[in-house]
């Protein structure tokens, strides 16, 4: 049996698609302009920016920026032609890639992160109150932590 979804389900649905599809293009915009990179690659340079040594294993960086592994493959040659990322093999096991962030990403990402912020700000948290906010991380966090089927 179907479960429908009610009027106020159904309106919550669709302003959810709407303002994540509205702010996601809006963040790409900006930073296909400033900066020269979809909002993909700027994530693959941030959770390396934060990993230790900045450095990730392939398959946890995929995982890290909701990415299958053939997409962030190719992400990741794209980033290598700009001197931003390089892959290094793994010693210990010939089945490891590892990604780096090189010195040159580093310089990249935070030359691009303040506009980058700015926009976060303008399409979303100048938009929300403070409780509203704590809402938002409160749903995400319920939803992220949705068990596996």
């Amino acid at each position: 049996m179907t479960r429908w979804l009610d009027d106020d389900e159904q309106h919550a649905w669709r302003a959810f698609l709407a303002a994540s599809q509205l702010v996601q293009e809006e963040l790409d915009r900006q930073l296909q302009r400033d900066s020269g990179m979809p909002h993909a690659y700027y994530a693959v340079l941030v959770k390396l920016s934060e990993a230790p040594g900045r450095t990730l294993r392939m398959s946890e960086l995929a995982s890290e920026v909701n990415s299958s592994q053939s997409r962030l493959s190719h992400a990741v040659a794209r980033l290598e032609e700009r001197g931003w990322v390089r892959r290094e093999p793994c010693a210990a096991d010939k089945r490891v890639s590892w990604a780096v962030l090189t010195d040159e990403g580093f310089a990249v990402l935070a030359a691009a992160a303040p506009g980058h912020v700015e926009a976060v700000r303008q399409s979303l948290f100048d938009l929300l109150t403070p409780e509203q906010v704590i809402q938002l991380a409160g749903i995400c966090d319920a939803v992220l932590r949705k068990p596996e089927a």
